[in-house]
């Protein structure tokens, strides 16, 4: 197996064992950039549990979630295997109230501060 397929399997393998996780820069505790805060500042708003991959740590997985989402750009949030968007798309969504009802769609427990 090469490295983009060894890649490619970490990926599916955080998406497959949570169901919200977010590929971001840093950690929920310590962001490493304000995309990546803003989206776990919503996360915790809503209340809902969320794993996390820190991009930062390896140059691969950070070339390759954007290759596997074909999505450009970091932090990017995945509901139930399905990828959801960016820090834009889940403000917006967040803001709409999209976010929390597609929480509850997919059955996961939310509960907002």
């Amino acid at each position: 197996m090469n490295n983009i397929e060894h890649v490619s399997q970490n990926i599916e393998n955080e998406i497959n064992s949570n169901d919200v996780i977010l590929f971001m820069k840093g950690t929920p505790v310590f962001p490493q950039c304000g995309f990546s805060a803003r989206v776990v500042d919503i996360l915790t708003k809503v209340g809902v549990k969320f794993g996390s991959v820190n991009v930062l740590e390896s140059d691969e997985m950070r070339e390759g979630i954007k290759q596997y989402s074909n999505w450009p750009t970091i932090p990017q949030l995945y509901v139930k295997k399905e990828f959801v968007g960016g820090c834009d798309i889940v403000s917006e969504m967040f803001e709409s109230g999209e976010l929390l009802e597609l929480l509850n769609t997919k059955g996961i427990e939310v509960k907002p501060t």
